[in-house]
């Protein structure tokens, strides 16, 4: 519990016009973050169910799971186009997360992972950073102040997360994650971007975290992740509710040991509160029928993330 709290400290509250307390909590004006930064607020539902990853052995695996989504859609009565993604191939990913020995960010909530694509077998463009605060609490997760103190452009992008039930199909259990990405351009290369120091130069979220310890962030389980990814098309749910969806299988560098694979379809919004109640709901059915349909390939109580960081033994706190 106390590392719990840690998070909670990292990412306490702010109220009306950057003040704490019980006086913050009026809704005649808006809620800030210290710098007078208005708080971030929900633009994207993603729902996500994880699958076994030895059901994928070739691409041909991801046609299969689409015939499942194209059938319990139908069922649903929700349209799935996959017009616009014939003959695209699948994408590929290396992914790379990064924490301390003990997992001092994961087990406070936090994930920290870079990825860059791949092309024909080499990596395209500048890698990309992705630091986000991953909790069940919506209040929790909206104070944390995830920007990061970098000189290029960022992206906030903070999600509603859907996930099945840990011990039983059917059903849906919600996290929020509050995410930020931006592209990994070291300007002083004098630098060492592993250090307590610099991490929470460039993230103070983690201040609390690190509490002025001298640690230093690795590969997690000395672990390199390949992801491959085939995009699948767009449920429409209705009422204007478009979600593009996919399916992928991470797998280990090098000895190409499956870890999991996942199906998942996003939406994104201008305000959470405006979208359809009719269209959440055709999405959670979707959701739960999807589950009953693909039962065979469904893996309970687990992550992507999840099962990276519990690869070699010893499970870290699980916040998720």
């Amino acid at each position: 519990m106390a590392l719990i709290y840690l998070a909670t400290k990292a990412c306490e509250g702010v109220g009306a016009m950057g003040e704490t307390g019980p006086e913050a909590k009026a809704e005649t004006t808006p809620r800030l973050y210290a710098d007078g930064h208005p708080l971030d607020e929900i633009h994207y539902i993603e729902a996500k169910i994880i699958l076994n990853g030895n059901r994928f052995t070739s691409v041909k695996n991801f046609f299969d799971f689409a015939k499942i989504v194209r059938k319990v859609a139908k069922e649903q009565g929700v349209d799935f186009d996959s017009t616009e993604v014939e003959g695209m191939r699948p994408q590929i990913r290396e992914v790379l997360f990064l924490d301390t020995k003990d997992f001092k960010l994961y087990n406070n909530a936090f994930i920290l992972r870079r990825r860059i694509n791949y092309e024909d077998g080499f990596p395209v463009g500048d890698p990309e950073m992705v630091f986000k605060f991953r909790h069940p609490d919506l209040e929790t997760a909206t104070l944390c102040d995830v920007r990061p103190q970098i000189p290029g452009e960022y992206r906030i992008k903070f999600k509603e997360e859907l996930l099945p039930l840990k011990d039983r199909i059917g059903g849906i259990r919600t996290l929020f994650s509050h995410n930020v990405e931006f592209k990994y351009r070291p300007v002083n290369l004098m630098e060492d971007p592993s250090s307590s120091d610099y991490l929470t130069r460039v993230f103070p979220a983690l201040a609390p975290v690190f509490a002025g310890s001298k640690e230093r962030i690795s590969l997690v389980n000395h672990t390199a992740v390949e992801e491959v990814l085939q995009q699948l098309g767009t449920l429409d749910f209705g009422k204007g509710v478009l979600a593009a969806c996919n399916v992928a299988v991470w797998r280990t560098r090098g000895d190409q040991h499956q870890l999991v694979g996942e199906f998942s379809y996003q939406a994104r919004m201008e305000r959470r509160a405006a979208v359809s109640a009719k269209a959440i709901e055709r999405s959670n059915a979707f959701f739960n029928a999807l589950q009953h349909a693909a039962q065979d390939w469904v893996a309970l109580g687990m992550t992507k993330t999840g099962a990276v960081y519990r690869l070699k033994g010893a499970p870290p706190h699980s916040h998720e």
